[in-house]
C-alpha cells in the first residue's frame, strides 16, 4: 500500500542508511499538509508548530513500530491526530478549565492570531464546528478543509468509509443549522 517514495523513505529510517537525509525527506513531503491538519484541530500557529515537531520526533522513535500495512500518510496522520488531541487536553488540564472551555477559547482567540486571515464568516464556521461531536469534527475538518478522500479518512480514522460519509453529511447538516439559526447571513 505504500507508494514507491514511501517505501524508499520507510526503508532507508528503517534499516538505518541514510536516516538522517531519509527523515528530512519525510518531513518536507508531509511537513504542510500535516501542519494544517494539526492545524485545523488547535487553532493557534505556535501550538501547531509545537505539536508538529512532537508528532515527527514520534514518527523518528516509532518508525520501526509502522507495520507497512496502511500508506505512511495515514499512519502519519494518526500519529498527528492523537498529539493534536493529548496537547488539548493537557493544555485544558493546566489552564484548570475543561475541553470545551478550551475549544471555545481558541476560537475566540483566532481573530487576534497573526496566522489567521479569518473573516466573520470564518469565525462563525468555526464555532459551528466546534459543536460538533468530536469524530463528525475531525471528519468534516479532514474533507472540508484537507480535501481528503473518504477511504483515506476512514483509514485514518480507523473506521468503515460509510462511517466517515456519515459523519461528515451528519456535521454539513449540524453546521447548516449552526450557521442559519446563530447568525446573521443569508444563505
Amino acid at each position: 500500500m505504500l507508494t514507491p517514495e514511501e517505501a524508499h523513505i520507510v526503508s532507508q529510517l528503517k534499516q538505518g542508511k541514510n536516516k538522517e537525509k531519509a527523515f528530512q525527506e519525510l518531513v518536507n513531503l508531509y511537513k504542510e499538509p500535516l501542519y494544517w491538519h494539526i492545524r485545523n484541530i488547535v487553532k493557534n500557529h505556535d501550538d501547531t508548530d509545537d505539536v508538529l515537531q512532537n508528532t515527527f520526533i514520534k514518527v523518528f522513535r516509532y518508525i520501526d513500530n509502522f507495520k507497512e500495512e496502511s500508506k505512511l500518510y495515514s499512519w502519519l496522520y494518526r500519529i498527528a491526530s492523537n498529539e493534536s488531541f493529548t496537547f488539548l487536553s493537557k493544555k485544558a488540564k493546566r489552564l484548570k478549565i475543561s475541553d470545551e472551555e478550551l475549544q471555545e477559547s481558541l476560537i475566540e482567540n483566532l481573530t487576534s492570531d497573526t496566522y489567521f486571515e479569518g473573516k466573520t464568516i470564518q469565525i462563525a464556521l468555526q464555532k459551528a464546528i466546534n459543536t460538533l461531536p468530536e469524530k463528525q469534527k475531525v471528519v468534516f475538518q479532514m474533507k472540508y478543509f484537507e480535501d481528503l478522500k473518504y477511504q483515506e479518512i476512514a483509514e485514518i480514522l480507523e473506521v468503515t468509509e460509510g462511517t466517515a460519509k456519515s459523519n461528515y453529511h451528519h456535521a454539513v447538516q449540524k453546521i447548516k443549522n449552526n450557521l442559519e439559526d446563530h447568525s446573521t447571513f443569508d444563505f
